[in-house]
């Protein structure tokens, strides 16, 4: 009898710990939405394999050489043109709590149009009083349906430009929303709607390669 008792008090005693677990995460996971976000810097973007500073001379996509380009001309016959950049974002914590999570989802519009989206799966830890905490996040999309489409054709063009470096760009607009997620009991959990916000990319933000 008193071994039952002593197995009951200890599976109590566990449980509670666990729930205590759990609030924690998501007290910490609901910090990420009174977190202030940035884009601080772009770099390694390479389009259909080509870093797009090669692009740094051309005014238009119509001023492309495709003979020069056979892996570009490649991609746009089989209608995948592979855009690959990095972003780091930097996450500042205005408030007295621990902001962490384990993954992240995010979405990127550009125009209205989304053209990258996805899940950061590591430990982001951002603490209060500590200055920004840099995220890099790699974005990966098909930039052909962005090219074809005549609503983002002349958007998507002047952000490549603005990827390149070039002074004369004219700086683009991202939206950028994040949701913190997390994996309790093998369930995931969602953050109730995205955090939003934007940022103009300018060729000054353009910085390192792969």
């Amino acid at each position: 009898m008193k071994k039952n008792i002593c197995f009951v008090a200890i599976f109590l005693v566990m449980g509670v710990l666990a729930g205590c677990g759990v609030g924690r995460q998501v007290s910490e996971a609901k910090t990420f939405g009174d977190c202030k976000y940035d884009i601080a810097s772009v770099d390694s973007v390479y389009l259909a394999g080509i870093d797009v500073r090669e692009f740094k001379n051309i005014r238009g996509f119509g001023d492309l050489d495709l003979a020069r380009y056979p892996g570009l001309a490649m991609g746009l016959l089989r209608k995948n043109v592979p855009l690959d950049l990095r972003v780091n974002v930097d996450i500042t914590n205005p408030t007295k709590k621990r902001a962490a999570i384990n993954q992240l989802e995010y979405k990127v519009l550009l125009s209205d149009s989304e053209i990258f989206n996805g899940y950061l799966s590591q430990l982001i830890e951002v603490l209060p009083g500590t200055g920004s905490t840099r995220v890099p996040v790699r974005l990966k999309a098909n930039a052909y349906q962005l090219l074809n489409d005549n609503n983002t054709r002349d958007q998507f063009v002047n952000m490549i430009l603005s990827l390149t470096g070039r002074s004369d760009a004219k700086p683009t607009k991202f939206t950028v929303k994040v949701r913190p997620t997390l994996d309790v009991a093998g369930k995931q959990i969602n953050y109730p709607g995205y955090i939003t916000f934007e940022k103009e990319i300018t060729s000054q933000m353009i910085s390192g390669s792969r």
